[in-house]
């Protein structure tokens, strides 16, 4: 328990500032890492092979976040409830995560793999992929669906480290597999001369990160155990509850993408397919960050609600928002300044790249913005507030995006550009939504704090077990 202890001291007594940098920037890095997965694959097709082969590694993307969304649900939410554990000190909660954990993992991965397998043509369909680049995605998009438990585990278990606030740890786990892809993919793909050599390359390096994750969990890890492997009556709800909200986020960012698609087909054809998809990777490659950060953030809010450091929670959160606004920048600039030259990473055809310029800046326009909204997520996720974190993805890809992206195309002269103009209107909606939310909580933990903090000033922090000494 000694790691456990000291993990749960610096979590609930560090000064905020010191505590973003020290989890954010291993957790920065690690997630970056994760993203260089699919960035790398369409990199690389793009430049050796051609614009298509681009394309099908972006069309089949969407399909990809299947697997992210298990990994998310049960890695999230066990997170969360082992951050809260360690704030409770209840080692009893901490022994039951990483079993529970596989068994979860493999039983869906094992459905994500004979579904996806079988029917892998028919959903790329669904996006609008057709010729060449569907029978690309077909290749590519099955290999994928070929290592989903690999994925899955690591990942699930990746989040399970950093719920721990072991973000350095998790970090080199994450970035020893993507060095590895980034190694194999351009060797795999002159040998292929095809995208199944991406494929190839990015399951090898899953399997390489599965099995070192493992290792770690059953030689290494002190406090995080593996014992029986099986589901847990008691914990399997507690995780799901908070889970779904994050694997939610993932699930409707492929019906989300799979809808820009198959709208940017009818409006604008391959060549608008293939801006959409490199103004998509783009995208998501900046937003990784923010998702470190927001892993960073997680187990620095659940120990300290779990400590009931209730004016911490509160410091905590406006610092990280601060913190990524600000982070933000360094992405927003120099898409902002230098479109053509971040499509050009993608698309060779210097023509292609530039007619699709405008519309960059366009969907990129509000990225700066997100950080408070995934942050606001995972604010919730953190407090056991899944139902809140849960509406507000729902609201962010479904009840709002949807709607516009299906009727903006067709409003005056807007038509492929209503495709782009889609998701800035949605992300403006969910940010006034999630500042209101927000506010909320916090007046509610006023309460909180009066109850159990009498005549202790904002600026001091004194623990339960203080007071009553």
């Amino acid at each position: 328990m000694v790691q456990v202890k000291d993990t749960r001291t610096k979590l609930i007594t560090e000064k905020p500032f010191r505590l973003m940098l020290s989890l954010s920037l291993p957790a920065i890095i690690g997630m970056v890492v994760i993203g260089l997965y699919n960035f790398i694959d369409a990199v690389f097709v793009g430049q050796m092979i051609s614009p298509q082969a681009m394309g099908a590694v972006t069309v089949s993307y969407p399909f990809t976040l299947v697997n992210s969304a298990i990994a998310t649900l049960i890695g999230v939410g066990s997170a969360s409830v082992l951050s809260r554990a360690i704030g409770k000190k209840e080692q009893s909660t901490i022994d039951k995560i990483m079993g529970n954990l596989i068994m979860s993992v493999l039983l869906l991965s094992v459905a994500v793999t004979v579904l996806g397998m079988i029917f892998t043509r028919q959903i790329l369909i669904l996006s609008g992929a057709k010729g060449e680049i569907l029978e690309n995605a077909v290749i590519y998009l099955r290999i994928i669906f070929a290592g989903s438990i690999f994925v899955n585990f690591s990942q699930a278990a990746n989040m399970v480290m950093r719920g721990e606030g072991l973000l350095k740890r998790a970090m080199l786990i994450m970035g020893a597999g993507a060095v590895l892809n980034i190694i194999l993919a351009p060797i795999m793909i002159s040998i292929t001369h095809s995208v199944s050599g991406a494929a190839y390359a990015t399951v090898t390096a899953q399997v390489t990160q599965a099995v070192i994750t493992l290792w770690y969990f059953l030689k290494k890890s002190k406090n995080v155990g593996i014992h029986a492997i099986r589901i847990d009556k008691a914990l399997i709800p507690e995780v799901l509850s908070v889970g779904i909200s994050a694997m939610l986020m993932q699930l409707m960012q492929l019906i989300q993408q799979t809808i820009m698609y198959n709208t940017a087909a009818s409006y604008g054809g391959n060549e608008w397919q293939i801006i959409l998809g490199a103004c998509l990777r783009i995208q998501a490659f900046a937003f990784i960050p923010l998702w470190g950060i927001s892993q960073g953030f997680q187990p620095a809010i659940g120990t300290n609600y779990g400590a009931k450091e209730y004016l911490r929670v509160k410091k905590i959160t406006r610092t990280f928002i601060i913190g990524a606004t600000v982070f933000s920048l360094l992405f927003y600039i120099p898409v902002m300044a230098f479109p053509q030259a971040m499509l050009s990473m993608f698309i060779t055809e210097a023509g292609t790249a530039q007619m699709g310029v405008g519309s960059l800046r366009l969907f990129f326009s509000t990225y700066i913005l997100l950080g408070v909204m995934i942050l606001s997520i995972t604010l919730f996720q953190s407090l056991g507030k899944g139902g809140i974190a849960a509406i507000l993805t729902l609201l962010r890809q479904m009840v709002f995006f949807i709607p516009l992206a299906l009727i903006l195309p067709g409003v005056g002269s807007l038509g492929i550009h209503g495709v782009f103009l889609a998701p800035v209107l949605t992300d403006i909606g969910v940010l006034v939504l999630s500042s209101i939310l927000i506010a909320k909580v916090f007046i509610k933990m006023n309460t909180f704090k009066s109850s159990n903090y009498t005549n202790i000033s904002e600026n001091q922090v004194i623990c339960p077990a203080q007071k009553n000494s």
